[in-house]
């Protein structure tokens, strides 16, 4: 087992930092995600953004697979480069490809030399599947999990209720967070047939002994629902917008 404080070579991690290898340049915004409780910043994800601030299908379009490997591997090293000169002290939570990831335990290694180049506290780190990606192996993707967990970084799946149900991978390997997908939070104060499945999904995660985020939330209504059923981790526009480059301050409902 590959273990943070390892050492790697850095060498390369400017090279990453600056996008080499690819034919493209992207940068990123941040958007919190908040504890209602305590009413802090719990995590900020790094979303994939143009160098102007175009939005992220603008750059993920541009991704194929020759180049995905390239782009997981940067898109890490620039955010957490990008995190430690916006003084984030936070968790940092970064999207990842498990198709570019062919064996967890190597392909961190840029990772884990980038959060030592930039004094970025790898025990910080989130690593967030996007749920809609067309997975080769759901084996391969709970060896991904389990690995990064055992490495003590925490796992989430994002976009649950998307499209694709990955109740396969909660059975085999279920990650620290679930990010419950804005289509299942919009109006849901007002569709018993959204809160009977995401009571379901809170039971489930209960079960698990993971946490929920409740993301794409816009209303008020929306968040008094959902915090009524126990919900305590949040992200969208009520609380904060995506700041280009920037860590914006989140503002909680009344």
């Amino acid at each position: 087992m590959i273990k943070p404080d390892v050492l790697f070579d850095e060498s390369h991690c400017e090279q990453c930092a600056c996008g080499e290898g690819l034919d493209f340049s992207f940068t990123f915004a941040f958007q919190p995600i908040v504890d209602v409780v305590n009413k802090t910043v719990y995590a900020y994800e790094a979303l994939v953004r143009g160098p102007e601030g175009e939005g992220a299908l603008s750059i993920l379009n541009k991704v194929n697979e020759r180049n995905r490997y390239a782009f997981d591997q940067i898109c890490r090293v620039k955010a957490v480069k990008l995190a430690s000169k916006l003084g984030m002290n936070t968790r940092l939570s970064i999207n990842f490809m498990p198709n570019a990831v062919y064996k967890a335990e190597y392909c961190i290694r840029t990772t884990l030399a980038a959060a030592k180049t930039y004094n970025f506290d790898t025990s910080k780190l989130i690593f967030e599947l996007t749920e809609g990606e067309d997975l080769t192996s759901v084996e391969h993707l709970a060896s991904i999990i389990d690995a990064y967990q055992e490495m003590g970084f925490s796992t989430a799946i994002d976009d649950f209720g998307a499209g694709y149900s990955r109740y396969n991978i909660m059975m085999i390997s279920p990650p620290n967070l679930l990010k419950l997908d804005m289509t299942l939070v919009r109006d849901i104060h007002d569709e018993p047939n959204k809160q009977a499945v995401v009571a379901g999904i809170i039971t489930m995660m209960s079960q698990l002994g993971g946490t929920i985020v409740a993301e794409g939330v816009e209303t008020n209504e929306e968040y008094f629902w959902l915090r009524a059923q126990g919900i305590t981790l949040y992200q969208g526009y009520l609380f904060a917008r995506p700041g280009f480059e920037c860590l914006p301050e989140p503002h909680y409902p009344v």
